[in-house]
């Protein structure tokens, strides 16, 4: 798998960030990872699939047999690669660029995705932003809303939109964060929105148990994604992950493995968890 040296210093001035733009690049492909079809003839949505985990996560699914949906904002550079990788799989990709803070677009990408594919069977809700300050006093409303439509709104929406289509033995995941569990001081409103979604994971799960439809969650440590760049200081950058037992940041190669088991029927018994591929912070769960 990807382990790498820590990156050297480094920040984008745009926001969201490109991977396209990183020194060294994230590593998104397994090549160790050899699909044995468990996937086959499933259809997926991941927002955020243009980079980073998205991306990690949209090559890993097409290596196991799925078709994809990517969702981005504007980073059209870095979805034209995420969906070259895709196809290289043999599979087919659909690549689809707005604002998941709209609910009337994420209904409209959910109905092309059925235009396109035909169903639906897993929903990855996965992208995010975040602005560190150093005081709450910093978080103007502006940012304080922006943030929570963007990364737990849009997981509303977009489940509102896609749940007609999901049937008995769909899955959604949810893509969480380890400062759910042990916080951060200069991400309030970040880390705010992922304790949020460890709720909302945990209680549609409980309400959407009876149509035999699970939904689980991901909670990544540090890794190595356009967020990290476009949003920390370059020394942050450049010791970002040093503080966690494995000493050092992650791969986006490293996390998908954790979706690809939560999507497929090996987590058949498992609906309303969280998985932890953190670098080995101990969290309570």
């Amino acid at each position: 798998m990807g382990q790498i040296s820590q990156p050297p210093p480094q920040q984008q001035d745009r926001r969201p960030g490109l991977e396209s733009e990183m020194t060294p690049r994230p590593k998104s492909e397994d090549r160790k990872h050899h699909g044995t079809g468990k996937l086959g003839g499933r259809i997926a949505i991941i927002t955020g699939g243009d980079s980073g985990i998205g991306r990690a996560v949209a090559i890993a699914f097409a290596r196991e047999g799925a078709d994809v949906a990517i969702l981005y904002l504007n980073e059209h550079t870095d979805a034209e690669e995420t969906k070259r990788l895709v196809e290289k799989e043999g599979r087919r990709c659909l690549a689809l660029a707005g604002d998941i803070g709209a609910a009337n677009w994420c209904a409209d990408t959910v109905d092309q995705t059925i235009r396109e594919f035909g169903h639906l069977d897993i929903l990855v809700n996965n992208a995010a932003e975040q602005h560190p300050q150093d005081s709450i006093l910093k978080i103007s409303p502006d940012q304080l809303e922006r943030t929570f439509r963007t990364n737990i709104f849009s997981f509303f929406y977009m489940t509102q939109a896609a749940l007609p289509h999901l049937g008995e033995g769909s899955v959604i995941i949810n893509t969480t964060s380890v400062t759910a569990y042990k916080g951060s001081g200069h991400l309030l409103d970040y880390s705010s929105t992922k304790g949020a979604i460890v709720s909302f994971t945990r209680s549609l799960s409980q309400a959407l148990a009876e149509n035999r439809i699970r939904v689980n969650a991901v909670a990544p440590g540090p890794i190595w994604t356009p967020l990290i760049p476009s949003t920390f200081p370059p020394d942050k950058v450049e010791s970002l992950g040093s503080d966690v037992p494995l000493k050092r940041i992650g791969q986006p190669e490293e996390i998908a493995p954790s979706y690809v088991f939560l999507a497929s029927d090996d987590s058949s018994y498992m609906t309303g968890q969280v998985l932890h591929p953190n670098g080995g912070t101990v969290v309570n769960s």
